[in-house]
């Protein structure tokens, strides 16, 4: 009688109950994440004007888009930077946003880098870390000059570039949207990619 080794079998089993305990850990994950309630009560109401262009599913940005009567046009992309913990708050990072604006009957146009943070529940604000004039749309070469670090400017022109995307619809009904908007798109993602793992390790017992 031929003897029948034991270690396929332990090996199978073993792999068995590890799955098994995985599947837990990533229920549990999902559970959690699900009941948390992590944004609850907080809302974002209208855009002023601006109309969601880009939004994919599986991407980590949004795109923006608000146009005038006059044919100027201001376009707001936004993806989450990194977490910010000095700050406490629901939100754990801030949104790294950028706002184009062209005037009509012009190749060229103003951009400005801006990074968004909540202040305090249900309130959000922005502050501009870079400011460019670009000749046209097209992305400028990486040794081209574009002007001078934005906080070294004089604090009234500060002012003055930020109360100018403020007229322009970059205010806290917008902030507070890309900041609820962004961090619900990644909770979404991750509890999505957990949901995947269970079904891989399901096909594979």
């Amino acid at each position: 009688m031929a003897r029948v080794s034991l270690s396929p079998i332990l090996s199978k089993g073993r792999k068995a109950i590890e799955d098994l305990k995985l599947l837990e850990v990533l229920h549990s994950e999902i559970n959690h994440e699900l009941s948390s309630n992590r944004f609850q009560g907080i809302h974002s109401g209208p855009l002023g004007g601006f109309e969601v262009e880009y939004d994919a599913p599986k991407s980590q940005d949004v795109v923006l888009r608000k146009k005038f009567e006059s044919g100027e046009q201001v376009a707001v992309s936004a993806l989450l930077g990194p977490e910010t913990f000095a700050r406490e708050g629901v939100f754990p990072r801030e949104v790294l946003m950028k706002v184009c604006v062209r005037k009509p009957g012009l190749s060229s146009i103003l951009q400005f880098d801006c990074g968004v943070t909540e202040k305090q529940l249900g309130s959000s604000d922005f502050d501009i870390r870079n400011a460019y004039y670009l000749l046209s749309s097209s992305c400028p070469r990486p040794s081209a000059y574009r002007g001078p670090i934005f906080c070294s400017l004089d604090p009234q022109l500060q002012d003055a570039l930020k109360e100018y995307l403020v007229a322009r619809g970059i205010g806290e009904k917008l902030t507070n949207f890309l900041l609820l908007h962004l961090h619900k798109k990644e909770l979404d993602q991750y509890v999505n990619w957990l949901k995947k793992l269970v079904s891989l390790v399901r096909k594979g017992n």
